[in-house]
């Protein structure tokens, strides 16, 4: 038998149920993945409420999550792509969190050596549609971005895509984040009312492109005069009905290889803000609700141990670490290049040692 995430009405993270399910058999074109790792995202927050029913139809009883990463253990008819054993990343079109999914072949590529399985796990929502949202709006160095919700997976990559075209991004978040995004050449700004003036407080150019990863601020980007096929949103379908911003959808698998190809090569960066065990699916869904995680929050399978590690296995906690861009902080003293919190349960070298902390000097970078 599996486990698979299962919920039988619409309601919050406690109508979350983690269930005894068949194994999956693949089909024709299909691939077995047991799943080492798999995502959150607020999308699925919206379509387990019932927001939108029309729009995000769901049958009874439902599974959760489209991200997925985990090793092929079973494959169908005619697929020749892959082998078991392999290591996979992709996505499904629902029913991701589970320690067994059926993918078509199609939606999945081989996970690069260098991509933790918390990031591959975690990276096609979040990366292909902060892609498609850069991509989409062709940002450049005469544009002025502001991105809400930027601390989190979707902000952030979409902040940093933005950032190596030449952008200018201004990210609103909780004020505990501040650091966190300025890491990222990120102005934060706060969660709040009257954004639009805040935001004119703080820049004298005119804001050309709004991502909304929060929902419900469309109003505030025509304030700043925006254009509305220049304000794209992930969740608030209020707004694309009124014809006041684009809705924003996740890529294809080609997408997906241009985004893992750029952490592989460490263009953009993927933060793992929390990690959290299958049982405790409703307490992940918790955390994501209230905005404020440092990047992705991952739903593990194969949480690992090892003796001296720094986080325990059943929970990774947030993991503030400065990347290179001299900012404001409290000196940190953490593990360097930390061994992966889930594993393959093969015995691999764990390397470990000190990351560099950058010690504030001069004004903000």
């Amino acid at each position: 038998m599996a486990q698979a995430v299962r919920f039988n009405r619409f309601g919050g993270p406690d109508v979350l149920e983690v269930t005894e399910v068949p194994v999956p058999e693949p089909g024709p074109g299909e691939v077995r993945v047991k799943v080492f790792a798999s995502g959150i995202s607020p999308v699925e927050t919206a379509v387990r409420r019932g927001d939108h029913a029309d729009r995000w139809p769901v049958e009874f009883p439902s599974g959760q999550g489209r991200d997925v990463a985990g090793v092929v253990d079973a494959i169908g008819d005619g697929v020749t792509r892959f082998r078991r054993g392999d290591e996979v990343m992709g996505f499904v079109s629902r029913g991701a969190q589970a320690t067994f999914v059926v993918a078509p072949a199609s939606q999945l590529l081989p996970k690069p050596a260098s991509v933790s399985w918390e990031v591959a796990g975690s990276l096609y929502v979040a990366g292909t549609t902060a892609l498609a949202a850069v991509d989409g709006l062709n940002l450049g160095p005469n544009d002025v971005v502001v991105i809400t919700a930027v601390a989190g997976g979707i902000g952030c990559l979409a902040a940093q895509l933005a950032r190596v075209r030449g952008a200018v991004v201004i990210g609103t978040t909780t004020e505990s984040r501040f650091d966190f995004v300025r890491q990222f050449g990120i102005e934060p700004i706060a969660y709040g009312p009257d954004l639009a003036s805040r935001i004119r407080s703080i820049t004298d150019r005119q804001v050309t492109a709004f991502l909304d990863f929060l929902g419900g601020q469309a109003a505030e980007a025509a304030e700043l005069g925006v254009p509305a096929s220049r304000v794209f949103t992930t969740t608030d379908w209020d707004a694309v009905e009124d014809d006041d911003a684009v809705k924003l959808y996740a890529g294809d698998t080609i997408a997906l290889g241009r985004i893992a190809q750029l952490i592989a090569d460490r263009q953009v960066r993927l933060p793992i803000a929390d990690v959290f065990p299958l049982a405790d699916i409703a307490d992940a869904y918790r955390e994501l609700d209230r905005r404020d995680a440092p990047g992705k929050i991952v739903i593990g399978m194969n949480l690992v141990d090892y003796p001296g590690q720094k986080v325990k296995p059943s929970r990774l906690k947030q993991q503030d670490l400065t990347i290179g861009v001299p900012t404001p902080h409290e000196r940190m003293s953490v593990e360097g290049v930390l061994p992966p919190v889930i594993g393959d349960g093969r015995a691999r070298h764990l390397r470990t040692g000190s990351i560099p902390v950058v010690e504030p000097s001069g004004p903000r970078g």
